[in-house]
């Protein structure tokens, strides 16, 4: 995975991703092949930032059912990544 763009394939906006941004944490939806490695380059070079800590999770996917058939969401690997305190905030996240 060479593209940055393939490693890192949206943000996660939600309530407790937006609280931890004041610790300058962010929350991004991987790819489910990507390591730590790619993950803290892939950051570094998409938003020209100095990352500190990279941690991911593994999410399974939720059964869901519509009537009597059931199927199940895809699953997708979630990373939590730190910067250091010297770093400047990611504007992406800013205006939210």
């Amino acid at each position: 995975m060479t593209n940055p763009h393939d490693v890192i394939i949206k943000p996660i906006i939600t309530e407790t991703s937006m609280n931890e941004m004041v610790d300058k944490k962010y929350t991004f939806a991987v790819d489910r092949r990507a390591n730590k490695v790619e993950i803290k380059q892939a950051v570094e070079k998409i938003f020209d930032v100095k990352v500190d800590k990279v941690n991911t999770i593994n999410m399974v996917g939720k059964v869901k059912r519509m009537g009597a058939k059931q199927g199940k969401r895809a699953d997708w690997k979630k990373a939590i990544v730190k910067l250091t305190p010297e770093s400047k905030e990611i504007e992406f996240f800013e205006g939210m």
